[in-house]
């Protein structure tokens, strides 16, 4: 390998691509997207909701490049199965360079180690080296760098400190940081590490102590133990990639993420762009009870014991979302940035003060899968007592529902309840068991006299006869409520009016054609794909099913939505509850003993 070499700075812009091109790595505590040239455009340090020091994604300053320098060449890429340790390779002439990507595993909450090991596979390799850190969403810059044998430090006057190893011979430049390019010859690889540090993580000990090989060998041990084979479901490969996804949002506090990123835009110039670096509950079960119809695994227990903790921190005021280790999610603001094409920047949410009725719901369906599992622990047990006690007392208030909009009477909401309650009469037996399923019976048969239409289907809400595909969650669960004529003649009338060309949108807004206002939902696909083999149609269930999974870039990554018409993802990226349904029907649409409801 020859030297790395200072060289003219080639620019600090990092064009934007469409998502469906963006891969993510993930270790538990923090995510970071990278484009196809081998930008890191998007790292939030050191936690999923910490400012970005890497924001090129939505607009600011900073990024991390390791690209081929000036030569014509394809690229491509792929994830190492199991894991989410990506490979981007590019193709030119006379050359075939890999560059292999991770964020280092077992994580730390106080520390990021990213890896990235360059390999030139075929003829001579040239690259450049970019590494323009900016914390604080490109506010500030990284001072006082320093070099101590091949390790390059600085820190930023708050309490990050950054250590690269790997690049002696580059150059920092105090405007646009560190710059350098380098050869390989066949058969040559090398190896950068970043490492960086905020607070108590910044002390001695970690990862960043061993050695690449160390840092490598580590962290595909974890992925191996961390994922599961999925070889007997249903499109196994992708079963196996959700896996890996929803390992890599969950926080080793219990935490999953809703989405790695904040402010990618569901429509251009809507305004619905928002900051998904936080927990959702209603997610994290959606999660948990997916990976439940597999069989245990620590996800599942990750799920509860995070849903349990802010049951019992909160009660029947539980807010909806918290950051991973369970504090209160901040309030929204914007963000000077230019942002991601279509869309303005945000960070924080307005949901962090909503209450959502079905979140309960799907708690107490997440603690009943458990329960069946044995993995009800006694936190859980009692974070269940207190869910039906709110269920009780605060089931006939108006609330914000699934789709976080304006308070009403929301039947998904109150029949995701019954839902839950008797599932959990039906793991907890005996006087308690008997007071759930009466509570139940009480908020079904109100929600049968407002919420179920004269012709036989559920309503939107008590004020709304619209198509509503959040109807179709109590008939994919299984839910004997919503189930009989009721559960067809819903699921048939959301099919008809808020399908498509195969995909399916959440409602449909007022004087708005389809496909307009927003895309097609990820979630909703899968749900309908799950109802309608609960129903007894397994082989319209696989249509929808391979129909909506389709709906993915060369990463198989989802995000929120899926713009029909133009063919491209739309929304925060990569998006847990898709990924988390996509495995439930891998593991459900593998059973051809079903039977309707």
């Amino acid at each position: 390998m020859e030297k790395i070499t200072e060289t003219a700075a080639p620019g600090a812009r990092c064009p934007p691509w469409v998502l469906r091109n963006y891969a993510v790595l993930a270790d538990g505590e923090r995510g970071a997207l990278v484009d196809p040239e081998g930008r890191i455009v998007w790292l939030c340090a050191p936690r999923w909701h910490s400012d970005a020091v890497f924001s090129a994604l939505i607009g600011g300053p900073g990024h991390f490049a390791v690209e081929p320098a000036g030569r014509r060449h394809v690229w491509g890429g792929a994830y190492q199965e199991g894991t989410l340790i990506w490979v981007n390779r590019w193709v030119g002439g006379d050359f075939v360079i890999e560059c292999r990507d991770a964020l280092a595993m077992p994580a730390s909450p106080g520390r990021l180690v990213l890896l990235r090991r360059i390999r030139a596979v075929r003829g001579e390799a040239r690259l450049r080296l970019t590494l323009d850190p900016r914390p604080g969403f490109g506010a500030r810059r990284m001072a006082g760098p320093r070099l101590a044998g091949p390790v390059w430090t600085a820190a930023d006057g708050t309490g990050l400190r950054l250590r690269l190893h790997g690049a002696p011979d580059a150059a920092w430049d105090p405007r646009t940081g560190l710059r350098g390019e380098f050869r390989l010859t066949a058969g040559e690889r090398h190896d950068l590490v970043l490492e960086l540090t905020a607070g108590a993580g910044s002390g001695p000990g970690g990862p960043a102590q061993d050695g690449p090989e160390e840092l490598w060998r580590a962290t595909e041990r974890e992925w191996r133990r961390a994922v599961p084979d999925c070889s007997a479901l249903a499109a196994p490969r992708d079963a196996r990639h959700a896996y890996a996804v929803l390992h890599g949002l969950t926080s080793a506090a219990g935490g999953m993420v809703a989405a790695a990123t904040t402010s990618l835009p569901e429509r251009a110039g809507s305004g619905r762009n928002y900051d998904y670096r936080f927990a959702w509950l209603r997610d994290q079960c959606y999660a948990g009870l997916a990976v439940a119809a597999h069989g245990p695994h620590p996800l599942l227990d990750s799920a509860v014991r995070f849903t349990a903790e802010r049951i019992l921190a909160d009660g029947d005021a539980v807010r909806p979302a918290y950051t991973v280790d369970g504090q209160p999610m901040p309030g929204e603001r914007t963000l000077a940035l230019p942002g991601y094409p279509g869309g303005s920047d945000r960070i924080g949410n307005r949901a962090a003060t909503q209450f959502q009725l079905d979140t309960f719901g799907e708690a107490l369906q997440l603690f009943a899968a458990a329960a069946r599992h044995g993995r009800l622990t006694a936190d859980a047990e009692r974070a269940v007592r207190v869910a039906v006690d709110a269920v009780e007392r605060r089931w006939p208030e108006p609330e914000a529902g699934l789709w976080e909009l304006e308070e009403r009477w929301w039947t998904h909401s109150r029949l995701s309840v019954v839902c839950g309650l008797r599932r959990i009469a039906d793991v907890l037996p005996g006087g308690y068991g008997r007071r759930c399923a009466a509570i139940a019976g009480a908020v079904l048969a109100e929600t049968r006299r407002r919420c179920l239409h004269p012709d036989g289907y559920w309503r939107r809400a008590a004020d709304d006869d619209g198509p509503e595909a959040a109807l179709l969650v109590p008939p994919a669960r299984g839910c004997t409520a919503a189930g009989g004529s009721a559960a067809v003649l819903t699921r048939d009338r959301i099919a008809d009016r808020l399908a498509q060309d195969g995909y399916l949108y959440r409602f449909a807004h007022r004087g708005v054609p389809l496909g307009e206002a927003e895309g097609a939902f990820l979630l909703c696909g899968f749900q309908m794909a799950l109802a309608t083999h609960r129903l007894g149609d397994r082989a319209g269930a696989c249509r929808w099913f391979e129909r909506t999974r389709a709906a993915c870039g060369p990463p198989g990554l989802f995000a929120e939505e899926y713009d029909v018409h133009q063919r491209q993802l739309r929304g925060n990226l990569p998006q847990a509850f898709v990924h988390a349904l996509l495995l439930e029907c891998a593991v459900r649409l593998n059973d051809v003993s079903a039977l309707p409801l």
